[in-house]
């Protein structure tokens, strides 16, 4: 599908995500157990058979730009690519992404040149399965210049979300930006004709999912002014004067960028029927191969949790948790409600033995150590008999030095060394 170039929107500063976002960019965030968050638009991509993708982003991308050079590696007859655009000062522009069409505008140099029918602008912090085949097959026989996924919401959530108006032919007459809970939308609902069923849920509002197909032409047109960014200025200025269309998708989606959602979002997948469903081959989910050996569980006790490869579990109880790959877990720990991003590495014998030498921990969860609603990123060094987030009822959100608390879930940053005994 050479016709269709993919572009997936990085963001800014992922602000909303740190501090997991403070040595990474938000797409780069590990996810799952053993993916990132990438993984999901450009799987869906690659999926539907788009198989040129850039990802756009501007924001500590080393670790971004090693995973996708790891990850995807398309053979040379398929003309496929991932590749990053990041921010770069040329001879026509000097300065930073201003938004995410300024983003896209600034990259048309590189784009042309695949010479493509059809743009799709995909979101880089959302989790959701798509049948983008058919999303471009609906918005060809509309004959419209610009489609964009919607997905029905109650007016809670429509408050803080893009809305559609649309007619009875799908078409998109207004779009109204985070309302907020007091404005009168009512015009807004969606047309009794458009209604499908969603699990008996009452949503009666389109939001937008930041997902949207361009016609390459109108993508050139609709560029071709000093606006920064697509929800608050391109798309309410080209339903005026293009012809844009929705296309109403009824599956699992999860924006996932802010660290409750994104806490939430991973531990649902340890539920025996999670909405996102990690388990069809028919449309798998991408991520590096690792090649690690199989998770070891020594006398453990796992409920209703995830591991990723190459654990090594030894006398642990593991509630509702994420054990992330090569997560060492040592004897009398307990995990409840946490999402452990694991490590990039094993440590030797000989390293382990200067840790002790110095009184520091080792990677992983030590000894007797107890953790409760928290978020613990990569390579963190958890003390024996550390006790993290055993009281519940004091959370208030910060900065502590080497730990945060936001939203109510304690995070620990990525190197970080907890000693011995240490109470969060």
């Amino acid at each position: 599908m050479t016709e269709v170039l993919s572009i997936v929107l990085g963001g800014g500063k992922g602000t909303r995500l740190f501090p997991l976002t403070q040595a990474r960019a938000k797409p780069a965030v590990p996810f799952g157990g053993k993916f990132r968050i990438v993984d999901i638009p450009i799987s869906n991509c690659i999926n539907a058979g788009f198989r040129q993708i850039y990802i756009l982003t501007q924001f500590n991308s080393a670790s971004l730009h090693l995973h996708l050079a790891h990850a995807y590696n398309f053979d040379t007859f398929s003309k496929g690519f991932v590749e990053i655009l990041a921010a770069e000062q040329t001879n026509e522009h000097s300065g930073w992404y201003e938004g995410t069409a300024d983003a896209v505008r600034k990259n048309f140099v590189h784009f042309r040149t695949q010479r493509p029918d059809y743009y799709i602008i995909l979101s880089g912090d959302q989790l959701y399965r798509m049948d983008l085949q058919d999303f471009l097959k609906k918005h060809k026989e509309s004959g419209a210049a610009i489609t964009i996924a919607s997905t029905p919401v109650s007016r809670e959530d429509a408050s803080q979300l893009g809305i559609l108006q649309v007619n009875k032919k799908n078409e998109i007459t207004e779009f109204l930006e985070k309302p907020g809970p007091t404005k009168e939308i009512g015009d807004y609902k969606v047309p009794v004709e458009l209604k499908r069923d969603k699990g008996g849920k009452t949503d009666e509002y389109l939001a937008s999912m930041g997902i949207y197909i361009f016609n390459a032409a109108a993508m050139e047109s609709c560029l071709d002014n000093d606006f920064t960014d697509f929800g608050k200025e391109i798309i309410p200025t080209a339903i005026h004067n293009l012809k844009v269309n929705a296309y109403i998708f009824n599956g699992y989606w999860e924006d996932i960028g802010t660290i409750r959602s994104f806490y939430e979002a991973n531990l649902e997948l340890t539920t025996l029927k999670p909405r996102f469903d990690f388990y069809d081959e028919d449309r798998p989910i991408y991520t590096h191969v690792r090649n690690l050996p199989p998770s070891k569980m020594n006398f453990s006790n796992m409920n209703q949790s995830i591991a990723a490869e190459g654990c090594i579990i030894t006398n642990a109880s593991i509630a509702n948790s994420i054990v992330g790959v090569r997560t060492t877990i040592e004897s009398g720990a307990s995990l409840n409600g946490v999402i452990c991003m694991g490590a990039d590495f094993y440590e030797t014998e000989i390293q382990k033995q200067q840790n002790a030498e110095a009184r520091v921990p080792n990677v992983g969860i030590g000894k007797g150590a107890i953790v409760k609603g928290a978020i613990i990123d990569k390579n963190a060094c958890i003390g024996e008999g550390c006790r993290i987030g055993i009281d519940d009822m004091n959370r208030t959100d910060g900065n502590y030095g080497n730990y945060y608390i936001v939203d109510g879930i304690i995070v620990i940053p990525k190197n970080t060394v907890l000693y011995p005994g240490t109470v969060i």
